[in-house]
């Protein structure tokens, strides 16, 4: 069991090349946590500083914004995180 985070094309590179990583974790800040202990570079593609998500990036648990507080949205066993990478432009 776990959670399963899939991650936008951006992010791939960072992480093996992989769309989806099965991890554990009861928030959505430890399941990234525990992507980084595997990829380190994936620190550098999400996070501007220590706890701080890049502002272009969105997560969605199971197709529903986790924003204000996206970090700190609670997961569970089957749960899925999307990480999106949002465009910017106008």
């Amino acid at each position: 069991m776990g959670v399963s985070v899939h991650l936008h094309r951006v992010f791939q590179k960072y992480c093996g090349s992989l769309e989806k990583i099965e991890v554990n974790g009861s928030t959505v800040q430890e399941c990234l946590q525990n992507i980084i202990l595997l990829y380190p570079e994936f620190e550098k593609a999400i996070f501007v500083a220590e706890g701080k998500l890049h502002p272009l990036i969105e997560v969605y648990v199971n197709s529903s914004s986790a924003y204000p507080d996206a970090l700190k949205k609670e997961v569970y066993d089957d749960d899925k995180i999307y990480i999106i990478h949002t465009l910017a432009g106008g």
